[in-house]
């Protein structure tokens, strides 16, 4: 009778083969794929690049496919350890050229990535969490509540799969990270700084930390830790000029004043010609009015900032509506005339619902 192999993945990172516990390579960071190479298996130091390169630039899916590892050593790889990314369980287009993914974890979980194309490249957008603990009211992922953070290999194996879609359907490379999915990254901040960290690995996935981007509603202690170690820019989710309205449609978010948000990011280590953008999101008739502009132009540092205007997209079941484009308009050019750096940001992916939760909850329901 022919011996069936049974392989399970836990969300440790670890899968169990016939009943012996098994190391998924893309859980093991730069550091700890150097560490299992020279404790575990016993081989040199220099066994580390091959195999990184193998798992992130080469994007191998089977121990196997290392070509340049012996038959023996690839044998005894495979009795160890095993090559495990999300599993993708829809992809959706946009005519706007938007791709979204909603990808399953090794516990079934679901969560969402999305390709945004920039003229001659691809962006990003990375979730970091299942579900989100904010829930901010204008959200869908909000409402879906928080499950669990993300894994290392979870976060990276994102970066993974947007890689292989675009090269198998010939199109631009992905160049730019946007850590604005689900969740918020600095609550998942040891894990995140973590990928932030691999990212630039030449051999590996050789991003820049240049090219990613932070997105978050603030904590002043884990923006410290971020800035100390600039592995990456911030962008800040502020959404309302005044403590008083941010309290009411993101309450969780706002229960670090935003005095004390402002502080902080006043504090953030900048190099020369690098601004901080600020994500204000316009809701009709809550936070597009023209003396929340001026509030708003008072709140942020002209020299040290930008900020980056989206007008909300009517969502089936939320409590808000798109503002007006010519109020959009109007808001932006006040924020001009008081000398600031604004622009709208244009909306992507709205035929496909890629807000971010939008698909998890359609996939739900």
């Amino acid at each position: 009778m022919q011996q069936v192999h049974v392989r399970l993945l836990d969300t440790s990172g670890h899968a169990v083969h016939n009943g012996l516990a098994m190391q998924n390579l893309t859980e093991l960071t730069k550091n700890d794929l150097e560490a299992f190479v020279a404790d575990d298996l016993k081989l040199p130091r220099f066994r580390t690049e091959q195999i990184w390169q193998w798992l992130w630039q080469k994007r191998v899916r089977a121990i196997d496919g290392m070509t340049n590892l012996s038959k023996p050593l690839r044998e005894k790889l495979a009795g160890v350890a095993c090559i495990t990314w999300p599993k993708i369980v829809t992809v959706q287009k946009s005519k706007d050229g938007t791709i979204k993914f909603l990808l399953s974890l090794n516990d079934g979980k679901l969560i969402e990535t999305v390709l945004i194309p920039m003229q001659d490249r691809y962006s990003q957008c990375l979730s970091t969490q299942v579900g989100c603990a904010m829930a901010c009211t204008f959200c869908s992922t909000g409402k879906l509540g928080f499950e669990r953070n993300l894994t290392y290999g979870e976060i990276m194996g994102q970066i993974l799969v947007g890689r292989q879609y675009l090269e198998d359907h010939d199109m631009n490379p992905l160049k730019n990270l946007v850590f604005m999915g689900m969740g918020e990254p600095l609550l998942n901040l040891d894990i995140l700084i973590k990928v932030l960290t691999d990212l630039p690995c030449e051999r590996g996935l050789s991003l820049s930390w240049r090219r990613s981007v932070v997105s978050t509603v603030g904590f002043p202690d884990k923006l410290k830790i971020l800035g100390d170690l600039e592995v990456a820019l911030p962008a800040i989710s502020l959404h309302a000029p005044t403590q008083e309205l941010r309290a009411r449609i993101m309450p969780k978010a706002a229960k670090v004043h935003l005095n004390d948000l402002m502080a902080a990011i006043k504090a953030y280590p900048m190099r020369q010609r690098e601004r901080i953008t600020f994500e204000y999101l316009l809701l009709k008739d809550v936070n597009d009015s023209m003396e929340q502009a001026d509030q708003l132009a008072r709140l942020v540092d002209r020299k040290k900032g930008k900020i980056n205007l989206i007008a909300y997209n009517a969502t089936e079941g939320m409590p808000y509506g798109a503002p007006d484009r010519d109020k959009v308009e109007a808001f932006e050019k006040r924020l001009w005339d008081h000398g600031l750096t604004a622009f709208i940001r244009r909306s992507m992916g709205a035929d496909i619902k890629a807000a971010c939760g939008q698909l998890k909850a359609e996939n739900q329901s």
